[in-house]
């Protein structure tokens, strides 16, 4: 997951705002590529899941990438 790659700032400040905002425009732009799928028709009920377990993964990741700001 290239959000795990991000460049952690060494010293608090203005820089965590940056990086933080950084992350989540990641997490959003892949949550962005995924919610339609299970609004589909087309696509089939295992997909559909997947497409859910793999937001689901992401939200988890964005969690565990900025545990350290909460």
């Amino acid at each position: 997951m290239k959000a795990r790659h991000i460049s952690v700032p060494p010293d608090p400040g203005w820089q965590d705002y940056s990086y933080i905002a950084q992350v989540k425009d990641m997490m959003r732009q892949a949550r962005n590529l995924l919610k339609f799928i299970p609004l589909t028709t087309k696509e089939d009920p295992k997909q559909k899941k997947d497409a859910l377990d793999v937001i689901k993964d992401i939200d988890k990741a964005e969690n565990e990438i900025l545990h350290r700001f909460v």
